[in-house]
């Protein structure tokens, strides 16, 4: 019966993944949508945007849900939003590929400055996400 357990326990927590990647995925596309037609900057906004804004999400719910947290979550929960929502909604690969891209039509300096601001913004956002939640914890 516990073997049944841990598998019932282990598909809630891939369905849980799936379905808020899912979700992530689809965030990111409305945000890339609204970024480039909607405000008509360019793709490298988009990118940026989803990639500081998930460094923010992420830290802030791991930091609320955490040992020390406010929030009570369970496993499942927290994969969903983090592993989930966070992982669908942010893209490594296409910040990658805009470098690239930069990188051959722009100029490798370009491609660098993006990079780092990219970086740079989204541990920005991430220490801000720590700070807020640290707050909301006391």
């Amino acid at each position: 019966m516990k073997q049944a357990s841990r598998k019932t326990e282990a598909l809630r927590l891939y369905l849980a993944v799936g379905c808020g990647a899912a979700l992530g995925a689809l965030l990111r596309f409305v945000s890339g949508f609204f970024i480039v037609s909607g405000m008509g900057a360019g793709a490298l906004w988009a990118t940026g945007f989803v990639n500081v804004v998930g460094s923010f999400v992420i830290m802030l719910f791991a930091t609320i849900t955490g040992p020390d947290g406010r929030w009570m979550v369970g496993p499942t929960a927290r994969q969903f939003v983090m592993g989930g929502i966070c992982g669908g909604f942010t893209t490594f690969s296409a910040m990658s590929l805009d470098a690239f891209l930069l990188a051959l039509h722009g100029g490798p300096v370009q491609a660098v400055l993006y990079l780092t601001a990219v970086i740079f913004f989204s541990l920005a956002a991430a220490w801000v996400g720590y700070a807020c939640a640290m707050r909301i914890n006391r």
